[in-house]
């Protein structure tokens, strides 16, 4: 297929031509070349960057499908897995942030038009990879932010619920709108949502399926920060750096102690898996690092071993 550039210059060719303007040869080939044009200039609607110092370190995942506020069909899902394997297998990268390019969203939830065309056997499949893959975002080792700014509603908050932080422009609306199209949130909000907020407002904000606003997010634990509309990315990206000056190691730890030891049984086995963490990090470089810093007064240099 011919790039944007060289279709537009084959369009100016044949513009120029004395044929009839309104003949049905230059209409549909006009027609075509719009259509085709537009394909290619769609964007990537998954798009994974590394960033450049003074934030290396840090990887934003940024979703961009300004037609449907990047809601999440089978195209997305599968490109939020390849992000995911990727982000895996980087060894530099300390904290990923999701963000949206998407004026007014975040992220819509599911498809619902790719949806209605899926028998019950397929959307079975497509929530079941669903949850599989905001899983394994949410099992990454590096801490992970979202960035709301305005819509987060369904499978749109269950990416956000998967991430560590959530930070809120004021014009953020978050909500689980699933009890409403006579389902249940199926990409892990129903178990997510309480160990965030507690059972009782989890209850009250599925069944209900009702939107909250940014501040009463951050009263309930839904969010951590609410900023001015706009500027949330401005300040995910300064905890992200924050969290880059610290030791890789110790935050890795730091994230499994927290997320293991809040599943099991009792506090003393909470506190085995802490002990267990803790341990891990006695015998490293960074740790060695850390204690001369200090004592020659100066910022560590961590390397991450």
């Amino acid at each position: 297929m011919r790039s944007p550039g060289v279709l537009l210059a084959v369009s100016g060719h044949l513009a120029g031509r004395q044929a009839p303007v309104t003949s049905v040869s230059t209409t549909a080939h006009y027609s075509l070349f719009v259509r085709t044009f537009q394909i290619l200039a769609q964007p990537e609607p998954v798009r994974l960057q590394e960033l450049s110092a003074p934030y290396s370190g840090i990887v934003e995942l940024r979703l961009d499908r300004p037609e449907v506020k990047n809601a999440i069909n089978w195209d997305v899902m599968r490109r939020l897995r390849g992000a995911i394997e990727k982000i895996q297998a980087d060894a530099t990268a300390k904290v990923v942030l999701v963000a949206s390019s998407v004026p007014g969203a975040f992220c819509a939830g599911a498809d619902l038009k790719e949806r209605r065309l899926m028998s019950s056997s397929a959307v079975q499949e497509y929530a079941t990879s669903l949850r599989s893959t905001f899983s394994s975002f949410e099992a990454l080792p590096i801490p992970t932010i979202a960035v709301i700014e305005g819509a987060a509603l369904g499978g749109g908050l269950e990416l956000a619920l998967s991430c560590d932080i959530r930070i809120c422009g004021e014009n953020a609306k978050l909500g689980l709108p699933e009890t409403g199209l006579a389902i249940i949130p199926g990409a892990g909000g129903t178990q997510r949502l309480p160990r965030i907020v507690g059972r009782s407002r989890a209850k009250d904000l599925i069944f209900t399926g009702r939107r909250c606003d940014a501040t009463e997010a951050v009263m309930m634990g839904l969010a951590n920060y609410c900023v001015p509309a706009g500027e949330a990315y401005q300040k995910a990206l300064d905890i992200a750096r924050e969290i880059t000056q610290k030791g890789p190691l110790g935050i890795r730890m730091a994230k499994k102690a927290i997320n293991q030891g809040t599943e099991v049984a009792n506090i003393s086995s909470a506190l085995a898996v802490e002990g267990e963490c803790y341990e891990q990090l006695l015998h490293t470089q960074d740790r060695v690092e850390a204690l001369a810093a200090f004592a020659e007064k100066r910022k560590p240099v961590y390397t991450g071993k």
